[in-house]
């Protein structure tokens, strides 16, 4: 049996907006290129995706990927995965 290869993941320069609660209007805007519809319930967001609709809650980054994918990624992740371009 062979042993499991390592990867790294690639550099990518991704965009991104922190949801704070009242930055709704500007994550619309911030996702209205990708066509995918972002509702807000409450403090979540709602974020269509092609793998079905996420939720975001106060604090999550919502990131445009590199294909202009939308998703919400919660705040321990993002600080471990992301540094400022």
């Amino acid at each position: 049996m062979r042993a499991p290869k390592q990867y790294r993941k690639k550099p990518v320069v991704i965009d991104a907006i922190k949801w704070t609660g009242g930055n709704f209007e500007s994550i619309s805007v911030f996702a209205a290129q990708t066509g995918k519809g972002i509702t807000q319930d409450g403090s979540e967001l709602i974020i269509s995706t092609l793998e079905g609709d996420h939720e975001a809650s106060l604090g999550d980054w919502i990131i445009r990927g590199v294909k202009g994918e939308i998703y919400p990624c919660k705040p321990d992740i993002f600080e471990a995965t992301y540094d400022a371009a």
